[in-house]
């Protein structure tokens, strides 16, 4: 089976759209089981297991944010904090089928908020993606804040 870059781009919105709308347990269908969600902490940072990042986690930890966000006693999400993704074009960097590897990136303005605190985040994404049996799944994904530098809050949910 084919894929065209429409259908990467489509993919990389319809997550996006995912996570607006809190729909944690499809977005979490979307990974493939070894899969990796890399936050550095550094600008430019090329090692996340030796090296400081604000986020690594595989596919056990995201499936336990993932039930930390869907709980109902989960008490610092009451109220639950919101998010809202605003993509530009994503970019298809690479298609190569044959080697099981799609690479895209993504510039985005990502908005959290919870009660009366709002935190905006300016983003590059890159998601290594792979056909499985026709659908497209997210090998791993890097996000990297434009100000990693800086000091900010928690980030709850998933930019």
């Amino acid at each position: 089976m084919s894929v065209t870059k429409d259908d990467i781009i489509d993919f990389l919105y319809d997550e996006a759209r995912m996570l607006d709308e809190g729909r944690y347990d499809d977005w979490l269908a979307l990974w493939l089981k070894d899969g990796h969600y890399w936050m550095p902490l550094d600008y430019k940072q090329t090692d996340p297991l030796n090296v400081t990042s604000l986020m690594y986690e595989d596919i056990f930890m995201l499936k336990v944010r993932v039930e930390r966000l869907n709980g109902a006693r989960t008490f610092s999400q009451k109220p639950k904090s919101r998010c809202h993704h605003v993509l530009q074009r994503p970019w298809v960097d690479e298609i190569d089928l044959e080697a099981g590897r799609i690479r895209t990136t993504t510039q985005m303005h990502y908005v959290e908020t919870r009660l009366d605190e709002q935190m905006l985040l300016a983003l590059t994404a890159q998601h290594d993606l792979a056909l499985i049996d026709g659908r497209l799944r997210i090998a791993n994904k890097r996000v990297d804040i434009l100000n990693c530098d800086a000091a900010f809050g928690n980030i709850q949910l998933l930019p």
